[in-house]
């Protein structure tokens, strides 16, 4: 936060005009124009993460934190009713000698979702789930994050159809939708083969020496409530059976939710909140169906997790704030015009990877893909032509500079709420 108000303060304010296409708005190439000094406050820097509830992304940021909270107490009653340990027992029961094919089919699953149909937000909620597993087989909270969370992130960036990179962008571009998928999924086959090396290697090394983790002090509750000695008793009740085969039903239709809203655009829309609300009521029915305790109980154990997530929230209300920070500031359009004079004599090659650094640093500040797509694809799709880079290469060098950042930057809210939920 206050890296981006010094920015505001160095870098000149200055404004592209904009216009509305499609209910969409994005930046009219060669209308830049400096406006001077911006009164903006050094004070407003540290109030930003409240200002967004106000601005133009507040129903963004609040979808988030409603997302969040639904979540975080969802799993506190699924830990407490004993359904998580059931169900993460069978699972190593049934996986047990073959745990590494069971990770490299969890990471087809995320990553090709991601890269098909754009999914990344939509599946935090099954990643708690996907850490459970990964302590209950002997590895580590990491282990799990690379299987849900980084296999999410990757597959957004290996885009084969990713409607929010790979559309938006090509449909900026002057580009046939979805062309040159047979390169896209040459580079989603690489990027899956160079993911599960990484993975299995630093799950290997788990294993056998579990105090090589990086995480395996945080870890040790974990360790505690998810071993393979804890749910011995819990495997033969017929109730914690029941409750999970009932929560496996609302997973389904969570599932149906992300590809729907692949299809129908309505769906879309609500679809981050319609997964929490299914999460939300399926926690509170197996917890009833499992019968651990009376249902005042149950709302104690939903509240006492929502509560324990609220340090996640105000992070992410300081990660939205850093655009807010630089939108106010008026710098953000200086920047994409600096780079636009800079990139006039390029060589396509080093224009290509100009373009890929200019959309990480970018992505600092923006996390939404068909944002940043709005924001820079009308300014340097004809830049690249006149430096003898195609189009094509200009999306797929966008396209992975918004993705392989997702699960690197504190600012993506996403990253943060996967994070705070791996407690």
């Amino acid at each position: 936060m206050l890296a981006a108000g010094i920015l505001t303060r160095v870098i000149p304010a200055g404004q592209f005009a904009r216009v509305i296409n499609d209910g969409r708005e994005s930046i009219v190439p060669g209308s830049y124009k400096a406006i001077g000094q911006v009164d903006y406050p050094i004070w407003r820097w540290v109030t930003a993460p409240f200002e967004v509830l106000a601005g133009p992304d507040a129903a963004t940021v609040i979808v988030i934190i409603v997302f969040l909270l639904m979540v975080g107490g969802s799993i506190a009653i699924l830990e407490k009713s004993g359904m998580l340990g059931y169900s993460m027992q069978r699972l190593v029961d049934r996986f047990s000698q073959h745990k590494y094919r069971l990770m490299a089919v969890m990471v087809f699953f995320f990553m090709l979702l991601g890269a098909l149909i754009g999914t990344f937000e939509e599946m935090i909620a099954l990643v708690p789930l996907a850490i459970t597993l990964a302590i209950s087989l002997g590895w580590d909270s990491l282990s799990g994050l690379g299987m849900s969370l980084l296999a999410a992130g990757f597959g957004f960036a290996a885009a084969i159809s990713n409607p929010f990179t790979v559309g938006v962008a090509q449909r900026l571009a002057g580009l046939p939708a979805f062309s040159g998928v047979l390169y896209r999924l040459l580079v989603f086959t690489v990027v899956y083969a160079l993911l599960i090396v990484f993975l299995q290697k630093h799950a290997h090394k788990v294993e056998k020496d579990p105090t090589s983790s990086p995480v395996y002090t945080e870890d040790s509750s974990l360790r505690a409530k998810f071993t393979n000695t804890t749910f011995t008793q819990q495997t033969e009740q017929p109730a914690l059976k029941r409750a999970t085969r009932a929560f496996g039903i609302f997973l389904a239709l969570m599932l149906a939710v992300i590809v729907l809203g692949f299809i129908v655009t309505p769906i879309a829309d609500i679809s981050l909140p319609l997964i929490g609300l299914l999460f939300l009521v399926g926690a509170l029915l197996a917890g009833q169906i499992s019968g651990y305790d009376k249902f005042s109980v149950i709302m104690k154990d939903l509240f006492k997790g929502m509560v324990g997530i609220l340090p996640a929230i105000l992070l992410i209300l300081m990660a939205m704030s850093v655009k807010h920070i630089m939108t106010a500031g008026k710098t953000m359009d200086t920047i994409l015009f600096y780079a636009s004079e800079r990139m006039g004599g390029m060589s396509p090659y080093v224009a290509g990877i100009f373009i890929y650094v200019l959309i990480l640093f970018l992505e600092f500040f923006i996390s939404s893909g068909s944002a940043k797509a709005f924001l820079v694809i009308p300014i340097i799709a004809p830049l690249v032509d006149l430096v003898g880079l195609t189009r094509q290469s200009a999306v797929l060098a966008f396209t992975f500079g918004d993705g392989f950042s997702n699960v690197f930057f504190p600012t993506n809210a996403a990253l943060l709420i996967a994070l705070g939920l791996t407690v």
